[in-house]
């Protein structure tokens, strides 16, 4: 995005806006009690607030995440509420707020740093893969980085190339990194609590298309389950989900993919098959336990994800399940991906994604003997 000049008395009628927002947004949060309609985005936000407020060394930095609260507006009224010293805007340079963040890290700060769009994050993939996924190792366990990497990913939104990638097989590839993506609201505050909380470099990838779903979720019982649990040395790190039990076939998703292997599921119901649906959770580290004790149970899989098919995390969980599996497969594990092409226009990314017709003729394709 275009840099903007800002005057003075600008500045302060927008800060004023955002603290008014900020404080509105406080007072409805107090005031709500019990399960209330909450987006992703909002609950991606509040975890952001809570984390900052429990640990003074948090701090969110990235472009546009200040003031404006970022293009999808996940920042917004941190700076309000925080400060500029806590919640910052940066220049238009990847490889330099990653570099940052890396020696913030080193030196005690937990930083939570937006790359904005998933392709955006490119030019900083020299810093990712040769500090942050090494510097622990490196120094022998003596250096920690505790930092976070926020990559808002994936289609559906009507974007082109550089605002739709899915690129999470190159960041789980990298040894050293952990990768999560969460698939429903609850998990966006969850796991990005957690994220905030680790010791190690997490890269926090998120649906930007479920950017403004809702669900009916008790942020103030969220907040004090992760207390509770954190205090206790729990957390869901490496657990899948099982978000739709099933008999008769797996369908493994993980982050964007979950919502579409869920109405999969609902349609293949109506004519009399019963899938189960995995939500993989955190692609590292990863679940073998929870993924393969459904496979074993039915005997057959698909698994599901926008991202190409081609030396994937999907190409990784067929090979991770045929291993543990094989002798209870009745048939081939398929899959449903994006098809190994640049993302497309706009009008055409409906017929790249997976949906529930491609993933109707895969499990059609499972060697059923009926």
């Amino acid at each position: 995005m275009s840099p903007t000049i800002t005057t003075s008395s600008e500045a302060n009628g927008n800060v004023s806006a955002a603290t008014a927002r900020a404080a509105a947004s406080a007072a409805a949060t107090a005031e709500a009690t019990g399960p209330q309609p909450v987006t992703m985005a909002k609950a991606l936000n509040t975890a952001l607030a809570d984390a900052m407020s429990a640990d003074s060394s948090v701090l969110v930095f990235g472009e546009d995440v200040g003031m404006l609260g970022g293009v999808f507006r996940i920042t917004d009224g941190l700076t309000a509420t925080f400060g500029e010293q806590r919640c910052f805007d940066t220049p238009l340079a990847e490889s330099g707020i990653v570099g940052m963040a890396v020696g913030m890290a080193i030196n005690g700060m937990r930083p939570v740093i937006e790359m904005q769009f998933d392709a955006f994050a490119y030019p900083a993939f020299e810093q990712i893969v040769s500090h942050v996924a090494k510097m622990h190792n490196r120094t022998k366990g003596m250096v920690k980085l505790p930092m976070v990497i926020r990559i808002p990913y994936g289609g559906g939104i009507g974007g082109v190339e550089h605002h739709c990638d899915s690129s999470e097989s190159y960041y789980a590839h990298t040894a050293g990194l952990k990768v999560y993506t969460p698939a429903t609201v609850a998990d966006g505050y969850r796991m990005l609590r957690e994220a905030i909380d680790s010791d190690d470099p997490v890269v926090f990838m998120e649906p930007k298309k479920m950017y403004w779903t809702k669900d009916s979720v008790d942020l103030a019982e969220l907040r004090s389950s992760h207390e509770e649990r954190t205090t206790a040395g729990l957390g869901s790190e490496g657990r899948a989900a099982v978000a739709r039990p099933g008999t008769d076939a797996t369908l493994i998703a993980y982050g964007p993919s979950v919502p579409t292997a869920l109405a999969a599921a609902e349609a293949a119901a109506l004519e009399g098959r019963s899938l189960e649906v995995i939500d993989v959770r955190t692609i590292v580290p990863f679940d073998d336990d929870t993924v393969c004790e459904s496979v074993r149970r039915t005997g057959r899989a698909v698994v599901i994800a926008e991202a190409h098919g081609f030396a994937s995390v999907s190409s990784e969980i067929v090979a991770r399940v045929q291993e543990r599996c094989f002798h209870h497969l009745a048939a081939p594990i398929r899959r449903v991906t994006g098809f190994d092409v640049p993302y497309p226009a706009p009008k055409l990314e409906k017929y790249y994604l997976p949906g529930v017709d491609r993933i109707l003729d895969a499990v059609d394709d499972l060697q059923w003997e009926d």
